[in-house]
């Protein structure tokens, strides 16, 4: 994972939630990507912390999950 800031601004980005989350909110996650980065938060507290990691990451945990 990384600390670094990215420049990329929350609002700026597309994100994305999974389509198993269905209508009524449920506990998902939201993701997001830019050139190098992914970007993961919380679908309830989209103005909260945002979770940034390279993609290279994202593809090894997605691949494991």
């Amino acid at each position: 994972m990384s600390n670094a800031e990215s420049s990329t601004s929350a609002s700026d980005l597309t994100w994305f939630k999974s389509s198993y989350s269905g209508t009524e909110g449920g506990q998902c996650i939201e993701v997001a990507a830019d050139r190098g980065t992914v970007h993961i938060r919380d679908s309830k507290a989209v103005a909260g912390p945002v979770v940034r990691v390279s993609r290279e990451a994202w593809a090894g945990f997605v691949g494991e999950a």
